[in-house]
């Protein structure tokens, strides 16, 4: 790629805010991205040689902000706040090489396969969050489908137990994580599902800076399946054959079209990994070659860490070191572009 200067951070950011949930100035950021833009001599995305695609998986509240729903702390306890103030920085140094920003955001609604309300157990009591429910469990009877709620899912009380045998059996022999109970989190139209204030800020100027439009990924919203990849569904077909969901090839066409894809979100151990394992497994299937063009922003995501609960880091790395063995590439923010392999002048 051709070397495009670093900017500075504009004036409006505060990386002391990146935890917090505010309301973007629409109108006052926009008119600040257009002087920025004049200033520092930034053109249309339309007109970029070397075309850079930047993928963020669900850094949204719910994942992203402490004391929200399912809070993405890793280790350290200050992971996804500590990943963004890292990624919107980098999204404000890099204004001028990154054309393109793809956003996905996971979605739900209370009656989903993973969230409490979808289990009980003998004595009509719902699983706690964080709960492994394993093929075996629901064999045993120790978690069954709630009846109650298959008229409002329009399916029928014996298909409801014949997909929790069906499900937990599928993922267990496509050695994906147990079927876990989630605490309700991304609830639709909630302020968990939104998109990180900070995150969504430096989007928004980007745009206006940039005249590039941003897409948006929905995900999650099937109440009979889970969706950790934003590729597609983590179990594709029903008890009878039936289609729960389908792979989606939009992020793959995004790594044909552009010269560079930057991934990075939450959480690393769930959502980022698994999409990656997806986009991995088409290109390898339809072109090896393309596999160089993925970037990895290893510092701007964390694993699931429920202190004393669960603990996924060991997972996510593993996953990325098979990454990196395959030919994607692991990066860090701080980095300049233009040395990253395959990147310099």
């Amino acid at each position: 790629m051709s070397k495009v200067a670093e900017l500075p951070l504009p004036p409006h950011y505060d990386p002391q805010k990146v935890g917090q949930v505010w309301r973007v100035p629409y109108e006052e950021r926009a008119a600040e991205a257009r002087e920025w833009a004049k200033l520092h001599n930034l053109r249309p995305n339309e007109g970029d040689e070397f075309k850079i695609a930047l993928v963020l998986i669900d850094v949204q509240n719910t994942f992203c902000i402490p004391d929200y729903e399912l809070y993405v702390g890793g280790r350290s306890g200050t992971g996804a706040v500590d990943d963004n103030t890292r990624l919107v920085e980098f999204m404000y140094r890099n204004l001028g090489a990154i054309s393109h920003i793809s956003l996905t955001l996971d979605t739900h609604v209370a009656t989903q396969i993973f969230h409490p309300i979808f289990l009980v157990n003998e004595d009509g009591e719902h699983p706690a969050p964080y709960t492994l429910v394993t093929s075996e469990d629901i064999q045993l009877g120790r978690w069954r489908f709630n009846e109650i709620i298959a008229d409002d899912l329009g399916i029928e009380p014996s298909y409801g137990q014949s997909l929790l045998e069906h499900y937990t059996d599928r993922l267990a022999k496509k050695e994906k994580f147990d079927l876990t109970i989630w605490p309700y989190h991304a609830m639709l139209g909630g302020i968990g599902h939104a998109l990180v204030s900070a995150v969504e800020e430096a989007d928004f100027f980007h745009t206006i800076a940039r005249s590039s439009r941003p897409d948006y990924e929905i995900k999650g919203a099937n109440p009979l399946t889970e969706h950790y990849s934003a590729i597609g569904p983590e179990v594709l077909t029903g008890p009878d054959g039936e289609k729960l969901g389908e792979k989606s090839e939009k992020i793959f066409k995004k790594v044909q079209k552009y010269d560079a894809v930057i991934f990075a979100g939450q959480a690393k151990s769930h959502c980022v990994a698994w999409t990656l394992s997806d986009l991995l497994d088409q290109i390898q299937e339809y072109d090896p070659d393309l596999v160089s063009k993925v970037y990895l922003l290893e510092d701007c995501s964390s694993p699931v860490v429920v202190p004393g609960v669960i603990d996924y880091t060991d997972q996510a790395d593993a996953d990325f070191a098979r990454f990196t063995e395959a030919g994607m590439n692991i990066v860090h923010s701080t980095e300049q572009m233009t040395n990253w392999p395959g990147l310099g002048e």
